[in-house]
């Protein structure tokens, strides 16, 4: 077995379909690996231990005074950054003058990175405030960087429902950290 096979429907009709098996993302469709605290006190979000993690471990990038750059471990793209606040807050208008400022600062810093490394054409950058807009973990601000090429969004993500990430994340880590300003 490669990972891809053919399915027949419920009458034995081949659909057309491969498909691309990617067990380990059951994990974060279950929940499975969420803390029993959840995610709203620090002692159980990811962004709050990110930091503090072992470097072989760590997806972080860059360490500023009051915010950090991480690998998203979950990417849209290849290179998909994170800008975080240590602080753990949930509305961007609870940022104080300091955080606000290094983190616009780190998104500017992490774009001239990732054009530099990897030569992004383009970037989607944004934060999704409060779970019903889309964040995933909504107890902790995070800005989203994320690099986009041109013909990015082809066949794969929207005919073979699968995203292709072309290197693992902690060689990803590696050259970006080697590549951001001191």
């Amino acid at each position: 077995m490669t990972g891809a096979e053919r399915h027949t429907d419920s009458g034995g009709m081949a659909d057309g379909l491969e498909r691309l098996w990617t067990p380990h993302r059951m994990t974060y469709i279950s929940g499975e690996d969420r803390p029993a605290e959840g995610y709203e006190k620090p002692t159980g979000c990811p962004f709050c231990r990110a930091p503090q993690a072992p470097p072989e471990e760590s997806l972080v990038v860059a360490r500023g005074r009051v915010v950090f750059a991480v690998l998203n471990l979950y990417p849209y793209n290849p290179g998909h950054l994170l800008v975080c606040p240590y602080r753990h807050v949930a509305d961007y208008t609870d940022l104080d003058g300091p955080e606000t400022a290094e983190l616009a600062a780190f998104t500017q810093t992490a774009m001239r990175v990732v054009r530099k490394v990897s030569n992004a054409h383009g970037f989607n950058l944004g934060m999704n405030q409060g779970g019903v807009a889309g964040a995933g973990i909504a107890a902790h601000l995070h800005q989203h960087v994320v690099p986009r090429w041109g013909g990015d969004a082809n066949f794969m993500p929207v005919i073979g429902r699968t995203k292709v990430l072309p290197q693992l994340l902690a060689d990803t880590r590696d050259l970006f950290t080697a590549a951001w300003p001191s």
